[in-house]
């Protein structure tokens, strides 16, 4: 995507190499089938999980499967992750080694559980640079993203957000943070309980221009608490949302995907504003009685990055087109 000029990377921060995540629908590594069915979703990423979705008999046998859903499903475009087991366990260094040298093509993002602080985040770059090296990769192309889900890692957000430019997003993990500081809330209420651990990794992600995704809906056939839960996350600035059954996933994409009028809006305000900076001169419009400057460009911004992404925005221009034809 090009950038904008009226919108430098230092005043805009979602806009440096923005990746639409709305959804990552994450599925057990050892079982083919769900992979199957998660590549074949409408996911924006699917993430096959070594580490808390497979038992401790299953986790060496289930590399296997990683690396052979990886190297032969048909995933449509959408991002591959896969999530080793925490670094401090016996399994992480030869689920990555091993994953990543028999897959690393097919691997764009690996997903690092439990991350506490910087030091972790480093530990994983420098150990899959070796690899993609001794591999012949192309170093840094795989990038990682950050499982916040402990008070130490809330603690230690800003760090873990600016420790690589390998580093590519962060996601709330809500039932491990609950878990880690005694709190009992896992549903409707969780964006009163825990608001203070939920923004406080937007802003970390924000100042690092990365994205940021909040975690799962337990209730796995409750798609109106998936919705709730999804439209809350949005609202309060999160990029996209976990889902853990491919159903929940068109549900949170209409919560993170901007309406064909807010596209339109968009569409409008920039060019606007664009024609007021060039012919005018001026910083601030108003547009249906609404003061737009330079800060609102953000919210445009990222609504048309993910219409791009979605085909909305060349279906609302080819209509315009027919229409004025």
């Amino acid at each position: 995507m090009q950038e904008n000029p009226l919108m430098p990377t230092g005043q805009m921060v979602v806009a440096r190499d923005f990746v639409v995540r709305r959804s990552e629908l994450t599925v057990p590594g050892h079982s083919m089938k769900m992979m199957t069915k998660a590549a074949a979703s409408s996911a924006d990423q699917v993430m096959f999980d070594l580490e808390d979705a497979c038992a401790v008999s299953q986790k060496v046998e289930a590399r296997k499967t990683v690396i052979e859903a990886l190297k032969t499903l048909d995933f449509k475009g959408k991002l591959r992750a896969f999530r080793p087991n925490n670094i401090r366990t016996r399994f992480f260094y030869r689920d990555l080694i091993d994953v990543v040298e028999a897959a690393g093509p097919f691997i764009d993002v690996v997903v690092i559980p439990k991350c506490e602080g910087p030091e972790d985040v480093l530990f994983v770059d420098r150990l899959l640079s070796q690899i993609e090296e001794n591999m012949g990769f192309e170093i840094g192309r795989i990038k990682l993203e950050a499982l916040i889900e402990s008070a130490n890692a809330v603690l230690h957000a800003e760090q873990i957000a600016k420790a690589t430019p390998r580093l590519g997003g962060l996601i709330f993990g809500l039932v491990d943070f609950a878990g880690d500081i005694g709190a009992q809330e896992l549903g409707a209420e969780q964006f009163f309980y825990y608001n203070y651990a939920k923004a406080k990794c937007i802003t970390a992600a924000r100042a690092a221009g990365l994205t940021v995704v909040d975690g799962v809906t337990l209730a796995v056939r409750d798609l109106e608490a998936c919705r709730r839960d999804a439209r809350m996350a949005a609202r309060m600035g999160f990029d996209g949302k976990w889902a853990i059954h491919p159903a929940q996933v068109d549900v949170i994409h209409e919560a993170f995907t901007p309406t064909k009028e807010e596209v339109v809006k968009a569409l409008h305000i920039i060019e606007a504003y664009e024609k007021a900076d060039v012919q005018e001169g001026r910083g601030a419009i108003v547009i249906d009685d609404q003061m737009i400057d330079a800060a609102q460009l953000r919210v445009e911004w990222k609504r048309l990055a993910i219409a791009r992404k979605t085909g909305l925005l060349a279906a609302i221009r080819k209509e315009s087109q027919e229409k004025h034809e």
